[in-house]
């Protein structure tokens, strides 16, 4: 299988045609949904919960797009709508918002982003790839989960992998073991390769020092892996989003170097 890390990625066209049907696909299905409802992969969430949060990351991403803001501090978040009715309505003015903000804007422009990747392209894929689980989460709430798009769903396994778990943010480092593990996505052909190593670190917000297993995506290195994790590249996403069980997920190779992979990522993310 060939390494994701060396192949393209989607066309800003087929980004922006995934955020427009996911987001719509998200609404319609928590249109219908009790608004007290438990989302199963946000616990903490009701179902109207869910529909705020994606109605103000898009809001925030519109306006970052709009205004070329040096930084996020002048960004003023909307007052979250009282009934389900109001915040329909809001999420369908603030995602209506970015996808206009995002139409014929070259992705290569710079933007402010919080990774390193601080261009238009990083939005387009991101917001692509959040609208795409919280469908999954919108689904999984009423009981109606549908197939994900498989090249969407392959290049969101590289991305949690590579930005959600695998960023090192500017006062941490990354130490590099001499251990790899490969994730194929059975259905695309298409594999990312994980290096383990050690993150370590003080947190200058909080004070806190970390030293603990990490992950980083890299190129193939051209030997055998120490493990291999495959499946279908839905529902190795869904898993990797704590959004499933992993039950149809094959593990072989060396169990060790799959619990410490375990261990790097075993964090919750919305």
């Amino acid at each position: 299988m060939a390494s994701l890390t060396d192949m393209p990625r989607l066309d800003n066209s087929d980004y922006l045609a995934h955020l427009a049907k996911d987001s719509a696909r998200f609404r319609a299905v928590l249109a219908e949904a009790d608004p007290a409802t438990a989302v199963p992969g946000c616990p903490a969430w009701q179902s109207d919960d869910l529909l705020w949060h994606l109605a103000e990351v898009q809001d925030f991403w519109s306006w970052i797009v709009s205004h070329r803001p040096e930084g996020p501090d002048g960004y003023a978040q909307p007052s979250r709508p009282a009934t389900r009715d109001e915040l329909l309505a809001l999420f369908d003015e603030r995602s209506a918002a970015l996808q206009a903000a995002l139409a014929g804007v070259d992705p290569a422009e710079k933007a402010w982003t919080w990774s390193e990747d601080r261009t238009v392209d990083f939005i387009v894929r991101r917001q692509a790839l959040e609208a795409l689980v919280h469908r999954l989460d919108a689904e999984q709430t009423v009981g109606e989960v549908t197939p994900l798009d498989a090249a969407l769903a392959t290049d969101g396994v590289d991305e949690v992998l590579d930005v959600m778990f695998g960023r090192v943010p500017e006062w941490g480092d990354f130490s590099p073991l001499p251990h790899f593990l490969r994730v194929d996505c059975s259905d695309t052909g298409a594999s990312v390769w994980v290096q383990l190593g050690r993150f370590s670190g003080t947190d200058p917000e909080d004070e806190v020092r970390y030293d603990e297993d990490d992950i980083a995506v890299v190129p193939d290195p051209g030997i055998e892996p120490d493990a291999v994790i495959s499946g279908l590249a839905e529902t190795l996403l869904a898993r990797l989003w704590r959004r499933g069980d992993g039950a149809d997920v094959h593990l072989a190779g060396d169990m060790e170097i799959i619990d410490r992979f375990r261990n790097a990522i075993h964090h919750p993310i919305d």
